[in-house]
């Protein structure tokens, strides 16, 4: 299963991305969709998750700035990304963790600049 992550980008502090990453629709057994990053030379972190039965999460960095939202399908996800920070500078992954397993994709860079 191959998730592709697309949007990202070069930015200037304050401005706004919105990533998106796309699954193919055979996957079964969803039960939740994630972004996570990972800044250069720093473990990665968890950004956000949203339920397959609606629940949303966020990680306190982002809180009140990212938004994170799916098609009805479940085979996109999406990540809108506002007043950016130059500390949000990461490579930004998606995932899809179903009842078997949690799929990965490809990341997508985010450099936000001062």
């Amino acid at each position: 299963v191959q998730l592709q992550a697309s949007g990202g980008g070069l930015v200037q502090a304050g401005g706004s991305l919105r990533l998106s990453c796309a699954a193919p629709g055979s996957i079964i057994g969803i039960k939740a969709l994630r972004w996570y990053r990972q800044a250069p030379e720093k473990e990665r972190e968890w950004v956000a998750t949203v339920t397959t039965s609606g629940d949303i999460n966020y990680a306190d960095s982002v809180k009140g700035r990212f938004t994170i939202s799916t098609n009805r399908a479940k085979t996109m996800v999406y990540l809108q990304m506002n007043s950016l920070e130059p500390t949000d500078t990461a490579v930004y992954f998606c995932t899809i963790e179903t009842v078997y397993k949690e799929y990965w994709g490809q990341g997508t860079l985010v450099t936000v600049s001062s």
